[in-house]
């Protein structure tokens, strides 16, 4: 318990008059660097939550978030009704896989192809926008769709052709040569991802099983599930069911990808925490010198009886308020800044004339920001407890001032 004395002494203390400027300064950059500190960690930890969830939310809205290799599609898609899957899962689709050499003019690249039935393109996040009721023949034989980016490298639009060749040979009068058909362009999508709308097309499933000679019954299943974010235990489950089938998810593709996301996050949270530890000692350097200033007051306390807990409680109170004042303080600016950062990130680059967070480079349009409270706690654990360890030497040097040596030389 602090007692009313106590509670005197440290406001007292908090107030410092004019002889003691230096002091005065040093708290007051005690507290500027922890609340700057904490701020930071928590914006930067905001947008980097943010990035991953806009990474997340585009990355799973156009990849399954589970793929089933089948040997039997019949009787697998069967095993999709089972009570555990059907509980887990919004919708199941049918598809297939390949790649091929696009051929347009002067232009060849290397193209992947999906393949999916008529009606199942409709469940695919990425068409959303299509009215299927009135362009119920976009998906027909031959027809193909393709990504923005790659209809800008190409240079065509929706009517124009495209020759696909298949790596799968076929035999001709003069010899074995590979299987080659026209597609027409019959609707251009955007994903949001540079990567993913230059090198995916998708294309009628039976269309895809001529071009490439695929065998009907070894397709894919694609699972998409009512909580994609839950994909590991998803997965167990689905294994439980599909014993005999390889089974990936969208996080198996993009491990990578995450694995880096998460060790950056960690780093950055471990670098600018050295922010609020350097600001923390600053606090030793202040609580030091008011020691040192307050002597003769320490000497004088002890004298009339104050106890060394109390004297220690005191000094221990006074860099404990400054750390929990500055981390309020700094949890106040980094909430409000992470909540309007992409207004101040337009006014900035109005202001500036500059181009911050540029969208052809990160491919998001606005600055992502997601405020996760579990973050803030552990920001402003970690805060309060640099700025409580730090104040305990000093504490403890004030309680274990001699009295009478103190008043000796004042």
């Amino acid at each position: 318990m602090i007692s009313q004395l106590e509670r005197q002494i440290v406001f007292r203390y908090l107030k410092t008059k004019k002889k003691d400027g230096f002091l005065n300064i040093i708290s007051i950059f005690s507290f500027i660097g922890i609340s700057l500190g904490v701020a930071v960690l928590i914006i930067v930890m905001s947008v980097m939550n943010g990035f991953r969830a806009e990474l997340v939310d585009k990355i799973v809205g156009f990849n399954s978030h589970i793929i089933i290799q089948s040997n039997d599609i019949k009787n697998d898609l069967k095993l999709t009704n089972s009570k555990n899957i059907k509980n887990l899962s919004s919708s199941t689709l049918e598809s297939s896989m390949g790649e091929v050499v696009l051929i347009n003019k002067n232009f060849t690249k290397g193209l992947s192809l999906r393949g999916y039935k008529v009606n199942d393109f409709k469940k695919l996040e990425i068409f959303k926008n299509i009215d299927f009721d009135k362009n119920n023949k976009i998906f027909d034989k031959n027809n193909i769709s393709i990504g923005k980016e790659l209809s800008f490298d190409l240079g065509v639009n929706v009517g124009d052709n495209v020759l696909l060749m298949s790596p799968i040979g076929e035999d001709t009068i003069i010899g074995n040569l590979p299987k080659q058909e026209v597609y027409k362009i019959s609707y251009i999508f955007e994903s949001g991802l540079l990567e993913f709308d230059q090198n995916v097309a998708f294309v009628n499933i039976n269309s895809l099983a001529n071009l490439l000679n695929q065998d009907v019954t070894n397709r894919n299943i694609e699972v998409y599930l009512k909580s994609p974010l839950e994909i590991e235990n998803a997965k167990i489950e689905f294994q439980k069911v599909f014993t005999k089938n390889f089974i990936y998810t969208w996080a198996d593709l993009n491990r990578s990808l995450f694995s880096a996301l998460k060790v950056e996050r960690n780093v950055m949270f471990i670098i600018l925490s050295l922010i609020i530890i350097v600001a923390a000692f600053n606090i030793i350097s202040g609580l030091t010198i008011l020691v040192k200033n307050k002597t003769k007051d320490i000497a004088i306390l002890k004298s009339i009886g104050v106890l060394n807990k109390s004297i220690y409680k005191i000094f221990f109170l006074i860099g404990f308020y400054i750390g929990l004042t500055a981390t309020i303080f700094g949890v106040i600016i980094g909430v409000l800044f992470s909540i309007y950062i992409e207004n101040i990130r337009t006014f900035l680059s109005q202001i500036f004339d500059i181009s911050l967070f540029p969208e052809e480079i990160y491919f998001l349009s606005k600055m992502p920001s997601e405020i996760n409270i579990q973050s803030i706690i552990l920001i402003s654990f970690c805060s309060i407890l640099a700025t409580t360890i730090v104040s305990i030497f000093p504490a403890k040097k004030a309680s274990k001032l001699d009295p009478i040596k103190a008043l000796k030389y004042e």
